[in-house]
């Protein structure tokens, strides 16, 4: 008995049979091979879902940010030269109204001795903290007086007074 050429009984015996089966997965997915060469990752970038995202919180800081930055809208005195600090949130801002109503951090208080309470309270927690008056340019010097000696009282000696800068006539 002579074997073929190198190949064993048992793969002689076989190889019918896994063509067959070769052929039949063929029949039953014919695009099976050209599929798994054109299944290949793609690299495409979906900006849309990314573009309404940024879009909305667009949106959402167009509208907080005024309310956050307004406090309470005081019509300051106008002044040709003054130096200017930027806000560093370090001050305590008191603010005066035209009808003389007063608030400290944006919160209204009656009485100058609550204003000093509350000045007294910022300190403690802040040490570093200095006063910011903005006062309405309509309210009577009384009034701002009174708000300063109240954060005098509070043991506050640096306290600045809000301008506005005017343009110098030519």
């Amino acid at each position: 008995m002579k074997r073929a050429a190198n190949k064993p009984e048992n793969e002689s015996i076989a190889a019918p049979g896994l063509q067959r089966l070769r052929l039949r997965r063929l029949r039953a997915h014919p695009n099976e091979h050209e599929s798994r060469r054109e299944n290949k990752v793609k690299a495409d970038i979906n900006v849309t879902p990314l573009v309404d995202v940024v879009l909305v919180l667009l949106i959402i800081f167009m509208v907080v940010t005024p309310i956050i930055a307004s406090g309470v809208p005081v019509e300051l005195p106008k002044t040709v030269h003054h130096t200017r600090k930027p806000d560093d949130g370090k001050d305590i801002i008191i603010a005066v109204t035209a009808n003389k109503t007063v608030y400290v951090a944006g919160r209204a208080v009656s009485a100058a001795a609550e204003v000093t309470r509350l000045v007294e309270e910022e300190r403690r927690r802040h040490p570093e903290k200095s006063a910011f008056v903005k006062a309405d340019n309509r309210t009577t010097y009384g009034a701002v007086r009174e708000v300063m000696e109240a954060v005098h009282k509070a043991g506050l000696d640096d306290v600045m007074l809000g301008t506005e800068e005017a343009k110098e006539q030519p």
